[in-house]
């Protein structure tokens, strides 16, 4: 597979949690891995609104609800919504 994989984590980085840092490293991990190119975006909670959530969550191959305390629970919700009702890839931890 030549495609760079994208995937879209959600949730409100801070460089001081070690969890949401061993998140990417965790991708960056499957990614040498594997061989294959990740790009990983970190989805703040507070841009994820009802009307918009879906036409930015398409962008991604697959997406992952990151560790830590959410800014707006609201939007990881739709997130969530977003992936069973397309059936999209999605892990949560």
């Amino acid at each position: 597979m030549n495609q760079t994989l994208k995937i879209g984590v959600i949730g409100d980085f801070d460089q001081s949690r070690p969890s949401q840092l061993k998140t990417d490293e965790a991708i960056d991990h499957v990614s040498n891995e594997l061989s294959v190119a990740i790009d990983t975006i970190w989805l703040p909670t507070k841009s994820l609104k009802k009307q918009t959530a879906a036409t930015k969550l398409r962008d991604f191959h697959a997406l992952w609800a990151g560790p830590g305390s959410y800014e707006n629970p609201d939007g990881v919700i739709e997130a969530i919504r977003f992936c069973r009702e397309q059936q999209w890839p999605f892990i949560g931890t």
